[in-house]
C-alpha cells in the first residue's frame, strides 16, 4: 500500500509541475494577411471606427475597401472595433452599436437583420489552457438572420446563433443557439421562445 501511495504522490507531483510558459508561446502558423495591410487597418479602424466618427456609410465604404462584404442599409455607430475587414461578411440591414468589438481573428458572418446592441463582443480566438505552450486556437462564428446580440454580451469562438435567436444583455453564449429562441445567463441556457408578431 505504501508502494502505492508514493505512486500516487510521484504522480499528483508531476502533473502538478506542469506551468504555462508563454516564452514558448508561437503561433506562427496563424496569418492573417499581410503586415502593411493589417498596419493601414489599424489606423483606419482607430480613425474611423473606434472614435466618435459619426458617417455609417463611409465606415461601409471602408470595410469594402479592405475586402470585407456589406450589404445595403448596414448600420455601424461610433466606436466600433473590427480586427480584421477581410474575415467580414455582414448581410442587408444589420446594425452594429456603439462600443461592439468583432475580434474576429476566423470568418465572422452576419445575417440580415442582425441586431448587436452595445458592447456587445464577437470572440474568435481563444487559447489551449491545456498546453504549456498557451496555443492561439481559432475558429468561426456564424449569426444568422434576425439574431439579436444583447448588450455587453458575448459570443464565444465557434458559436453559431440561428436564425431570430435572441442572447440577453450580458450573456455568454459558448454554444450554438438554437432559432426562435431567447438565450440568457452565464453560460447561456435557454429560457423561452422567441414569438415575433
Amino acid at each position: 500500500m505504501s508502494d502505492y501511495c508514493a505512486f500516487l504522490v510521484f504522480f499528483a507531483g508531476n502533473c502538478m509541475s506542469q506551468k504555462t510558459d508563454l516564452s514558448t508561446f508561437n503561433n506562427s502558423w496563424y496569418n492573417p494577411g499581410s503586415s502593411i495591410k493589417r498596419l493601414l487597418w489599424y489606423f483606419i479602424n482607430v480613425l474611423f471606427f473606434r472614435s466618435a466618427f459619426p458617417v455609417s456609410s463611409f465606415k461601409v465604404f471602408l470595410l469594402r475597401v479592405f475586402g470585407a462584404r456589406i450589404g445595403n442599409g448596414v448600420v455601424i455607430k461610433p466606436h466600433v472595433n473590427i480586427k480584421y475587414p477581410w474575415f467580414l461578411e455582414i448581410d442587408d440591414h444589420s446594425w452594429l452599436g456603439e462600443n461592439v468589438w468583432i475580434d474576429n481573428l476566423a470568418s465572422v458572418k452576419i445575417g440580415k437583420h442582425v441586431c448587436l446592441s452595445q458592447g456587445a463582443f464577437l470572440l474568435c480566438g481563444n487559447h489551449d489552457y491545456s498546453k504549456s505552450s498557451f496555443d492561439l486556437m481559432v475558429k468561426e462564428i456564424h449569426l444568422q438572420d434576425g439574431v439579436w446580440i444583447g448588450a455587453k454580451a458575448v459570443v464565444c469562438p465557434g458559436v453559431t446563433c440561428s436564425e431570430h435567436a435572441v442572447l440577453a444583455v450580458g450573456s455568454v453564449a459558448t454554444k450554438d443557439l438554437e432559432a426562435y429562441s431567447i438565450y440568457q445567463g452565464v453560460p447561456a441556457v435557454k429560457v423561452r421562445d422567441r414569438k415575433i408578431s
